[in-house]
């Protein structure tokens, strides 16, 4: 069977995240019954990462085995097509047939996320479900200089939720910037090879203790070394978090 890759933009307010769920509106389940549609035969996709509900992607990656061997921009356009007419806020940006050993998951090398933060007296209004609203003014030096404490290889259990299901708490951040976009946005810029559930979230709850005036760096350093979830600081809301980018070996 062909398999194809195909690069997914979406809007992750409507879901209750990515993965299948029974009664519950997913982002999966709205692709593959879209894909169903005019494959004429059951249909499952696999995909670089499961976002938590309300967190958005653009450039999420999935794979799936289609019976026929269509061109890849037709499987694009009767994807986006039948998306559109069911009014999803998901679009396939880009679809490439690979080879059957392609894996969206496993043979990623690198996984790219931002975290958008608002920051201003006023609320927000077309930014609503788009970004993180922190009315106070936020240091972004001392975030940024703060976030370095958490690059690098650690045990990341206190930036880890009690669901997640990862076999150690182990990872290494190869990235992680808090940097001024303009006068009122500020953005976190995450990249490694696999995150813990929540943990980017709970980064950024916690750095914007550090942003604040209530943490200082060495509280984020004391914080990560206690190994206990119940240190960390508030988790940062879904909607501001949104996965940009799946790298794959040059060969793929």
């Amino acid at each position: 069977m062909p398999r194809y890759k195909l690069t997914i933009e979406y809007d992750g307010t409507p879901y209750y995240g990515w993965q299948r769920q029974d009664r519950l509106a997913s982002v999966q389940q709205s692709i593959e019954e879209a894909m169903q549609k005019f494959a004429q035969h059951d249909v499952s996709v696999f995909a670089a990462g499961r976002t938590d509900t309300g967190v958005h992607a653009l450039g999420q990656v999935i794979h799936v085995d289609l019976e026929r061997d269509w061109k890849p921009e037709k499987v694009q356009e009767a994807t986006n097509g039948l998306l559109k007419l069911e009014g999803h806020p998901i679009c396939a940006i880009d679809v490439a047939k690979v080879d059957e050993n392609f894996d969206a998951r496993f043979s990623a090398v690198q996984r790219h996320y931002r975290y958008r933060i608002i920051n201003r007296i006023a609320p927000l209004t077309v930014e609503l479900d788009r970004a993180w609203w922190i009315r106070f003014p936020l240091n972004v030096e001392a975030m940024n200089d703060a976030a370095q404490a958490l690059v690098g290889h650690h045990d990341f259990t206190t930036f880890r939720s009690t669901d997640c299901q990862a076999k150690s708490p182990m990872r290494t951040v190869d990235l992680l910037e808090v940097r001024r976009v303009n006068e009122t946005e500020i953005e976190i810029i995450a990249k490694a090879r696999s995150f813990l559930h929540n943990q980017i979230r709970s980064f950024a709850g916690s750095l914007k203790l550090v942003g604040d005036g209530k943490w200082t760096k060495q509280d984020l350093v004391n914080v990560r070394d206690a190994l206990d979830r119940k240190r960390c600081g508030p988790v940062a809301p879904a909607c501001g978090l949104y996965l940009t980018r799946v790298d794959y070996p040059d060969s793929v």
